[in-house]
């Protein structure tokens, strides 16, 4: 094994939460986001509604209103995807949850369903970030941006 081999294995993988377009934070248009306030990450224009779990862990958090969740990695990764701006104030409404706080949890796991056309039809951006809330914890985490992806595709890089 070589040096760089030995390199890559201390980076740990995470998979894109959704189907579509990873971006960086910067073009979430919500500074909590954008300004990388809670962590750092990436953001998914989703393709479709569906969310994976994108790693090995344990749902940590589920809001009651399905628009968001937190996910621990066997990793210790804290996760925080959340599905769209302001979508909380659905009430719930267009989000099936398909998970509960607790739950062990598998990479590709169904976790949450959302109605992306009703969500935008109520004018609300339905771009999808998922952040690293114990950023600190790590020497980087880097998005894989700019690219399209299917659930569970690399897009998030955290070395130690």
């Amino acid at each position: 094994m070589g040096l760089f081999d030995a390199f890559k294995k201390k980076g740990m993988m995470l998979g894109a939460p959704m189907a579509g377009e990873c971006v960086p934070l910067k073009n979430v248009n919500d500074p909590t986001f954008s300004e990388e306030i809670l962590g750092k990450g990436i953001a998914i224009v989703p393709a479709e509604g569906k969310v994976y779990a994108p790693a090995d862990g344990e749902i940590s958090t589920v809001f009651p209103t399905g628009h968001a969740l937190g996910l621990t990695t066997e990793d210790g990764i804290e996760l925080l995807i959340h599905i769209g701006l302001d979508t909380v104030q659905l009430n719930g409404q267009h989000f099936t949850i398909k998970t509960e706080a607790g739950k062990k949890v598998k990479k590709g796991d169904l976790l949450v369903e959302a109605d992306l056309e009703k969500i935008k039809e109520a004018g609300y951006d339905v771009i999808t970030p998922m952040i690293v809330c114990n950023t600190t914890d790590f020497a980087s985490v880097e998005g894989k941006t700019g690219i399209a992806v299917k659930p569970g595709d690399d897009c998030l890089e955290i070395k130690k």
